[in-house]
C-alpha cells in the first residue's frame, strides 16, 4: 500500500483514539464540580473530601501499572473502550452514593476504570506512529485529553446551572460509552492488521523483540533505567500541579453567589483551555524545534509555569479579565510538559515496554498528585483560604523543572548512551 494510505489510517487511528479518550475525562474531572454539593449537602470536609479524591487518584495509578502491562500484552483497543463503558456505569452509582466511605469506595472503583485509557491507548499510538514523530504524536493526543477537560467543565456549568450537584455524574458521563463504540469501529491495533508495515526504528524494533514476561518481571525491567525513575518524579511533580488545578480551581472561583453570577464559572475553563492547546504547541514544538529534546521542553514550561502560580495568588477573584488571562497560561505551561514525559517513556524503554514504562509513571504520577489532594485538603481547612492553592501550585512546578534540568544531563531526547 501507498504512504499516502499509511498517512491517513496513522491520522484516523490517533484522531480517532483521541476524541475517544476526550470523552473519558467527563467521567474524571466531574469531581470537583461536585466539591461544593458534597460539602454542603453529604456534610463532608475538605479533608474527607481531598481523601475521596487523593484516594481515587492512589488507585488511578496504581492500576495504570496492571493496565501499562495489559495493553503491552493484549492491545489497547478493547481495554479503552471497556474503561469507558465500566467508568460510566460507577459515576452512575457514585451519584446515589450517600457517605464518605460509599463515596470513596466507588470513586476508588471508577478511577481503577479510568485506569484502563491512558497507557494502552498511548501503546496503541505508539505502534503506528515512529520515534521521529511520536512527540507530535502525543501532542495531538494530549491536546485531545485538554479538550476533554474544556468540555467536562463547560458541560458541567452547564448542569448545574439547572441541576443539582449529581448530575455532575450522570449526563456528562454518557459520551464515554459513545465514544468508545466509535473508537472500536475505527481503530485496529497494528498496522499490519490493515496491510501495513509498522513504523519500528533499529535499536526500537530490537527491544520489541524483548518484551515478553510477567508484570512483575516487566515492572523491574523499566525500574532498572535510572533516568526513567528520574522521569517518573519530574512527571509526578508537573501531574500534582495540573490536578491539584483541575479539581479545587473550580472551588476557588465559584464563590456563594457564583448563580447570581454565572460568568465567574465559566472564568475556569480558561484553564482546560489553556491545557489542551499547550499540549499541541509543546508537542509541536518538543519534534520540529527543539529536534526531540524533551527535557529542555519540560524546564521551559515548568519554570514560567510556577511563576504564573505566584501571580494568581495575588490576584483577586473579582478581576475576570486579569483572571482569564493567567489560568489560561497556567494551564498552558503546566500541561504542555506531559506529551514530553510520554515521549521520554518510548525514547528510554522502547515501544514494547512502552505500555508498562507509561503505567508506572502514571502510577507515580498519581500517587504523588493523590499526596497533593490530601495536603490542599488539609491546608484549605487550617487557612480557610483557597488562595493557598496557587502557593503550592507553584512549589511542585520548582520541582518539576528542576527534575527535567537534571534530565538534560543525559543525551537529548532521552536516548540511552551507547549503542
Amino acid at each position: 500500500m501507498s504512504p499516502a494510505s499509511f498517512r491517513r489510517a496513522q491520522w484516523r487511528v490517533l484522531v480517532a483514539t483521541s476524541v475517544c479518550y476526550l470523552f473519558y475525562y467527563t467521567g474524571r474531572q466531574n469531581f470537583g464540580w461536585a466539591i461544593k454539593g458534597l460539602a454542603e449537602d453529604v456534610g463532608l470536609s475538605n479533608t474527607q473530601i481531598g481523601w475521596i479524591s487523593g484516594t481515587g487518584l492512589v488507585c488511578y495509578g496504581a492500576s495504570q501499572i496492571a493496565s501499562g502491562h495489559l495493553g503491552d500484552r493484549f492491545g489497547g483497543r478493547r481495554l479503552v473502550a471497556l474503561g469507558a463503558w465500566l467508568s460510566c456505569l460507577l459515576n452512575w452509582l457514585v451519584s446515589v452514593g450517600q457517605g464518605f466511605w460509599a463515596l470513596l469506595l466507588l470513586w476508588s472503583l471508577n478511577n481503577a476504570a479510568q485506569s484502563l485509557g491512558y497507557a494502552p491507548a498511548s501503546r496503541l499510538i505508539a505502534n503506528w506512529w515512529g520515534p521521529r514523530e511520536r512527540g507530535e504524536a502525543f501532542g495531538v493526543f494530549n491536546f485531545g485529553a485538554g479538550l476533554a477537560s474544556v468540555l467536562t467543565f463547560a458541560l458541567a456549568i452547564a448542569v448545574l446551572a439547572t441541576l443539582s450537584w449529581v448530575w455532575v455524574f450522570r449526563l456528562p458521563v454518557l459520551l464515554m460509552p459513545l465514544g468508545a463504540l466509535a473508537f472500536v469501529w475505527l481503530v485496529r491495533e497494528q498496522p499490519d492488521e490493515e496491510g501495513f508495515a509498522p513504523p519500528g526504528e533499529g535499536s526500537e524494533a530490537a527491544r520489541e523483540r524483548d518484551a515478553g514476561g510477567a508484570l512483575l518481571e516487566r515492572v523491574h525491567g523499566v525500574l532498572a533505567d535510572r533516568r526513567f525513575l528520574l522521569a517518573c518524579v519530574g512527571f509526578g511533580f508537573t501531574n500534582w500541579a495540573r490536578l491539584s488545578l483541575l479539581v479545587w480551581v473550580p472551588v476557588h472561583f465559584l464563590g456563594a453567589g457564583w448563580r447570581e453570577d454565572p460568568t465567574a464559572a465559566w472564568i475556569t475553563l480558561a484553564l482546560p483551555l489553556g491545557m489542551a492547546l499547550g499540549a499541541l504547541a509543546a508537542g509541536y514544538g518538543a519534534d520540529r524545534l527543539l529536534h526531540a529534546d524533551h527535557p529542555r521542553l519540560i524546564v521551559w514550561f515548568l519554570l514560567p509555569a510556577a511563576a504564573t502560580a505566584l501571580v494568581i495568588f495575588f490576584v483577586p477573584t473579582d478581576q475576570r479579565a486579569l483572571g482569564v488571562a493567567l489560568l489560561f497560561l497556567a494551564g498552558f505551561l503546566v500541561f504542555g510538559p506531559v506529551s514530553s514525559y510520554s515521549a521520554l517513556c518510548a525514547a528510554l524503554l522502547g515501544r514494547g515496554m512502552l505500555g508498562t514504562g507509561i503505567g508506572v509513571m502514571n502510577a507515580v504520577g498519581y500517587g504523588t498528585a493523590a499526596l497533593g489532594d490530601l495536603v490542599i485538603g488539609l491546608t484549605l481547612d487550617a487557612t480557610g483560604s483557597t488562595r493557598a492553592l496557587f502557593l503550592i501550585a507553584t512549589g511542585v512546578c520548582l520541582a518539576g523543572a528542576g527534575c527535567g534540568m537534571a534530565l538534560r544531563a543525559g543525551p537529548p531526547g532521552g536516548e540511552r548512551r551507547g549503542p
